[in-house]
């Protein structure tokens, strides 16, 4: 009989600094599905390289030089695994160790992409959910290029994988520690390729984050500009979803309507391109009094739509609710606006708020 063959070997991969605060929750959350942890500092001043060691890490040391891919793949080096999951110190394992566990056990012929699910602040003290999947399970010889907002390189067929991811890096007080580190990355990027497409999307989506809309709204409009192929990107409905609500905030109603009537036929799939047009109705009736009569019944149209779509948490930056209770929420608030509260009720009673 010929020997079984070896178990792939597993390892976590992460860089990270200043993220003592952090990085225990995540090593915590994998160490006990894989075969080993490796943390690349990049150059902390804080515990992070004392914690991760007392968590069972491997610690590395790197020289940053503004160059995330360089440093990821300094990391990957470093660890030579025939799997490499690769996660930030800002996220940590939901679910999914066994998926993780059984890697060991298939050949590394594949990219594996997780959903990872982002936390925000959605006001009221509410946090709101977005979902993307992201190829982050990796065969050993799979390497990054690009300075900020990473891509692995590979001709591999990518295979979704039941493994969830949390994030919490756009909550307000991560995102207050690192205001304009990726502004800066993103427009040296900018500098070497003026043509990227899915880099004006990140800069206008980093702009957008910190509530400046007018230096959203230009980086999605150059986003926007540039090949149509960019239309049919995983990322495309974030970002019309964005730029329609960056152009609402900026009073520039006429030319979100343009844009919109653009997408319709590209986003007619998307719960969150509804949602942004329903809310862009609303803000655009409430400045246009005269012209309420006409707007509602659209907005009202647009939210029944994102209900008919429903949740659709695999396309790439969909927020949870839009295709249910926030959608249902808004709605609610034009049926009782308009004297139909019987109706509204029935919608909140049929879409509750989760718990």
């Amino acid at each position: 009989m010929p020997a079984a063959p070896a178990p792939r070997r597993l390892a976590l991969v992460v860089i990270a600094r200043d993220e003592a605060g952090r990085i225990a929750r995540l090593l915590d959350s994998v160490r006990p599905w894989v075969d080993e942890m490796l943390v690349l500092d990049t150059g902390s001043t804080d515990d992070t390289p004392a914690v991760a060691a007392a968590r069972g890490a491997r610690v590395e040391h790197f020289t940053w030089c503004d160059d995330f891919a360089a440093a990821r793949n300094r990391a990957l080096a470093l660890c030579a695994a025939d799997w490499h999951l690769v996660l930030d110190a800002d996220e940590w394992l939901v679910e999914g160790g066994p998926a993780l566990a059984a890697l060991r056990d298939t050949d590394p012929a594949f990219v594996g992409a997780l959903q990872l699910r982002d936390r925000f602040d959605q006001g009221g003290g509410r946090e709101g959910e977005a979902v993307t999947w992201l190829s982050r399970v990796l065969p050993g010889p799979v390497r990054y290029a690009g300075r900020i907002h990473e891509q692995p390189q590979h001709a591999l067929p990518v295979r979704r994988l039941p493994i969830i991811v949390g994030h919490d890096g756009y909550l307000p007080q991560a995102l207050a520690t690192k205001r304009g580190r990726n502004r800066r990355l993103l427009q040296q990027a900018l500098a070497e390729a003026p043509d990227d497409a899915y880099l004006w999307y990140q800069l206008g989506k980093d702009c957008a984050v910190y509530d400046e809309h007018d230096a959203a709204e230009a980086a999605f409009a150059r986003a926007c500009a540039r090949p149509p192929a960019a239309a049919v990107a995983p990322w495309w409905f974030d970002l019309v979803a964005r730029r329609l609500f960056a152009l609402k905030c900026l009073g520039r109603h006429a030319d979100a309507m343009d844009f919109a009537n653009s997408q319709l036929d590209i986003a007619a799939e998307s719960p969150d391109f509804f949602f942004a047009l329903g809310d862009l109705l609303l803000d655009l009736a409430a400045s246009q009094p005269e012209q309420a009569g006409a707007l509602l019944p659209m907005a009202e149209s647009a939210w029944r739509q994102c209900l008919a779509l429903g949740e659709r948490p695999e396309q790439p930056g969909a927020v949870a609710g839009r295709g249910s209770h926030l959608a249902a929420h808004n709605l609610a608030l034009v049926l009782e606006g308009t004297g139909r509260e019987a109706a509204a009720a029935a919608l909140r009673q049929a879409h509750p708020w989760p718990c």
